[in-house]
């Protein structure tokens, strides 16, 4: 072959080559970019644009922009919810099916098993990019178990289920300090007490990864998992300021606001029911100046932390502008569980190992919202977190994505955690592996959301019920029906969602076939998901602010 000869065949097979690589980056930009945001502890209207006095201006954007749903579903708390998140999987199957502690058992390892396949695993198998920033809390206590570990290019954030928002030392409930961890790509920091607020460093750590991902040629998958407004309520002077007196009113007044809020903006249907007033949860008329004066701090404190973690959306609102990459990006927010109820048990008398060494708010600081607050953030949903009720298990969800997602539109949806992994994977065309490194993977539950974000359907199309099991609680959805039993009870209850979100009327005596039909469908499914008995574990209880039983 002559040197004209192999001079033409390599320009040609150089410009092939380019070509090719031009169709790819082509496709790769092209490809959608996904953030997927979650609250910790957040009650079901605690944002402004779900009825909240509270002023959150960049989420009430996405949602003015965007897509909202009246019935979103997680798993009523934190570790078995971000199981189901991140893997797409019933939080049995993925491991967690308790908490972040091991069991004894499969189901119940505390910490994600290899077969259930994580967002960061899955979107990186489709040439993603995949970065994380704020709360992990499904494995700690082996680096095999980390995020970096777990499919994450790039993680910012904490092992654990909460720390304080100025500076890493442990928290002093329990025997012993529960310990805090912060990481940055499997190191360990160690920054200076109150030289920082924790949700301000999970935006701004997802903001750099942003900048440091804009350089490569790939579209990215952000999760972002602010830890706010969970316990300890601790907030910036600047953003408690803003809040003096505007809670002053009290819970009763505020919750009738809310209703008339969530009814005006479509939320709230004219012929829903109401949750019925909590028994538990004092007539704010009845208490002294000095009590009122006690627990209006509180949820200054509180919403000053949803402001706050509101703020730092806006941070990753704007730099996505600048990147030029917000027209080609979808974004969900949802939350972890309702807001949590129970009573203090840790006051000033029996405080154990809880230091509480400032005013409420401050770093040194240790207290929680508690069921009169919660009953505030549930509205008009009933009970709280860790439990199975509405207001335990029901999130706000918001999903914004331009000329894909019609603005301002509010339907029912019905959705659930194991629905996002498809619907993620469905948009950015991946095909969920059947196996991954060497590993059978678990097939997915759930169904895609796209037919109702984009599509234009009202509820997800499923075919079969939502099941949930966590300490005992047990729930079934399919269709209008509810069934549910809380734990010691193993008492079904059957309520009409319909009409009765409130869960006012219990029809389970009326329509024992229905009962009789959903309760064999769960008993299938907890074979099936390998559910255990509860009552088996023999648990205490768990030992958090709030954990006990309530009055």
């Amino acid at each position: 072959m002559n040197q004209k000869r192999i001079t033409t065949l390599l320009s040609a097979l150089l410009i092939g080559a380019l070509g090719s690589y031009e169709l790819s980056a082509q496709t790769n930009s092209s490809k959608p970019n996904v953030i997927l945001i979650m609250v910790d502890d957040m009650g079901y209207s605690d944002l402004g644009n779900y009825g909240s006095e509270i002023k959150t201006p960049n989420l009430d954007r996405l949602a003015t922009e965007g897509t909202r749903l009246r019935e979103f579903y997680n798993n009523s708390i934190c570790a078995p919810t971000r199981a189901s998140l991140l893997t797409g999987q019933y939080q049995h199957k993925a491991g967690v099916g308790y908490f972040d502690v091991n069991l004894g058992l499969p189901a119940y390892q505390g910490y994600l098993n290899k077969e259930s396949l994580t967002l960061g695993e899955v979107f990186r198998s489709g040439g993603y990019s995949t970065l994380m920033s704020g709360k992990w809390h499904v494995g700690s206590e082996d680096k095999a178990q980390w995020p970096n570990q777990r499919g994450f290019d790039k993680f910012y954030g904490i092992l654990k289920g909460a720390s304080n928002y100025f500076n890493t030392d442990g928290l002093p409930f329990g025997k012993t300090p529960y310990p805090v961890a912060l990481i940055r790509n499997n190191e360990e920091l160690h920054p200076k007490a109150d030289s920082y607020y924790f949700t301000d460093e999970i935006g701004n750590n997802a903001v750099q990864f942003l900048d440091e991902q804009n350089k490569e040629n790939k579209p990215f998958f952000l999760y972002i998992a602010f830890t706010a407004p969970h316990w300890p309520l601790q907030a910036k002077p600047v953003d408690i300021a803003k809040y003096r007196g505007k809670f002053d009113e009290g819970w009763d007044v505020l919750r009738e606001k809310r209703i008339k809020k969530l009814k005006e903006n479509g939320i709230l249907l004219a012929d829903q029911t109401i949750a019925p007033r909590d028994p538990e949860v004092p007539e704010w008329n009845k208490l002294t100046y000095d009590e009122k004066q006690f627990w209006k701090a509180k949820m200054e404190v509180y919403a000053a932390m949803v402001d706050n973690m509101d703020q730092n959306v806006g941070k990753v609102l704007d730099k996505l502008k600048a990147l030029k990459k917000d027209k080609n990006t979808l974004i969900v927010f949802i939350s972890d569980n309702g807001a949590q109820g129970g009573f203090n048990t840790y006051n000033p008398l029996r405080r154990g190992l809880v230091k509480n060494d400032g005013p409420i708010g401050t770093s040194g600081s240790f207290d929680y919202q508690e069921q009169n607050w919660a009953y505030l953030s549930n509205t008009p949903l009933q009970d709280y977190k860790n439990n199975m009720h509405e207001g335990g298990f029901s999130s706000p969800f918001i999903a914004w994505y331009p000329s894909k997602i019609k603005a301002g539109r509010i339907d029912k949806g019905t959705g659930h955690l194991i629905d996002l992994a498809p619907t993620f994977y469905d948009l950015a065309g991946i095909q969920y592996p059947k196996e991954l490194n060497g590993v059978t993977s678990n097939p997915l539950p759930g169904k895609s959301l796209l037919p109702v974000l984009i599509d234009g359907a009202s509820e997800v199309n499923r075919g079969a019920p939502i099941f949930w099991e966590r300490a005992g609680n047990r729930a079934v959805r399919e269709g209008k029906w509810k069934l549910v039993s809380i734990y010691p009870s193993y008492q079904w209850e059957l309520y009409n969602l319909e009409n009765d979100r409130g869960e006012t009327k219990d029809v389970a005596q009326q329509n024992p076939g229905i009962v009789n039909e959903l309760s064999a469908k769960y008993f299938d499914w907890a074979d099936k998901t390998g559910v255990v008995e509860y009552s088996k574990f023999k648990q205490k209880n768990e030992l958090i602010p709030g954990a006990a039983a309530k009055k």
